[in-house]
């Protein structure tokens, strides 16, 4: 588990998927996503929704984790997305982006 922390001050408990497992698995039948929480999928350039049982807002990484792209409110099963050159994905419960503030060229910072 990580905390990031957005440049507005709002912190982020990410669950980090680093393996290839646990990157394939991801969100997949899973219920939900806490209200404070997200899945980082690291490396990541592009996302799926196929298995999914709720919409998600895919906030693309570079590794500097600097916000490269946000693809918001993803929808169940009929979501797609990628951003060339992503180093990863940060996905968050939707419309979580939107609520924290998030900006492309915004900078996450990990909270020690």
């Amino acid at each position: 588990m990580r905390l990031l922390r957005t440049a507005r001050g709002d912190v982020i408990r990410v669950e980090v998927a680093d393996s290839f497992l646990r990157r394939f698995r991801g969100l997949m039948l899973r219920r939900a996503l806490p209200a404070d929480g997200g899945l980082l999928l690291a490396p990541c350039a592009s996302i799926h929704m196929c298995f999914m049982r709720f919409a998600i807002d895919a906030v693309y990484l570079d590794d500097d984790c600097r916000i490269l792209k946000i693809a918001p409110h993803l929808l169940p099963w009929l979501g797609l997305s990628c951003c060339r050159g992503a180093w990863g994905c940060l996905e968050l419960p939707a419309g979580a982006a939107a609520r924290l503030g998030l900006a492309v060229g915004e900078r996450l910072s990990e909270d020690a």
